[in-house]
């Protein structure tokens, strides 16, 4: 009766020190290879690639409206990279954030420029950042205007703009987007802002410094 109770406790034994090597052999194949990444998808955008990112974006049905009004200002193009596991690991992918005006919305999207597809699309009612393009713009507005020109003071210069976002429901900048211009002597202290509408490109505020 020795012997077969000596050979149940080997295989026993046997089979416990097989379990360790399984689960090891599990843990290494689940394990993403990020060290062979490779380095160019990190690379900028292109301005082939940020044009046919632009492409692919508008020709979504989604934003149908946007692309037919044309009333959108980009606010940034920039290379994206996801991990693996994840699906779209080692495509050349481009994040787009554009404010459309018509529709008084931000637009935030992934584009695969491999596949020519929009891979990931969101729309807010959030304000981004102001494009500096908007900023300039905001800047010759505010500097033409007759009420800016009448209360700036000799050597006022335009300072900063940033993006403004109305406090109250009765501010006609909660609802639209909008830049306040700071002005100033260089190196000085604000004198003067004003707010601009960017959708109707004009200026709706003009208050001095001391009670902004």
């Amino acid at each position: 009766m020795a012997a077969p109770k000596k050979a149940v406790k080997a295989a026993k034994q046997a089979k416990a020190k097989q379990k360790p090597a399984a689960k090891a052999g599990k843990k290494t194949k689940a394990s993403p290879d990020v060290v062979k990444a490779d380095p160019s998808l990190f690379d900028p955008l292109t301005a082939g690639e940020v044009a046919d990112a632009l492409r692919t974006l508008t020709e979504d049905r989604r934003l149908g409206s946007m692309a037919k009004v044309g009333r959108y200002r980009v606010i940034c193009a920039e290379p994206l990279v996801v991990k693996p596991p994840h699906w779209m690991a080692g495509h050349r992918l481009a994040r787009v954030v554009a404010y459309d005006y018509s529709g008084d919305r931000t637009v935030d999207a992934c584009i695969d420029l491999e596949a020519g597809v929009v891979a990931h699309l969101e729309l807010t009612k959030s304000q981004p950042m102001l494009a500096r393009e908007e900023e300039a713009l905001a800047v010759s507005i505010a500097t033409v205007d007759d009420r800016v020109r009448a209360k700036l003071a000799l050597g006022d210069v335009p300072q900063a703009t940033m993006h403004y976002w109305g406090r109250t429901t009765a501010d006609i900048a909660y609802s639209r987007r909008s830049a306040a211009v700071i002005f100033g002597r260089a190196g000085g202290h604000a004198s003067l802002v004003a707010v601009v509408d960017l959708l109707d490109n004009v200026v709706t505020q003009v208050v001095p410094a001391e009670q902004w």
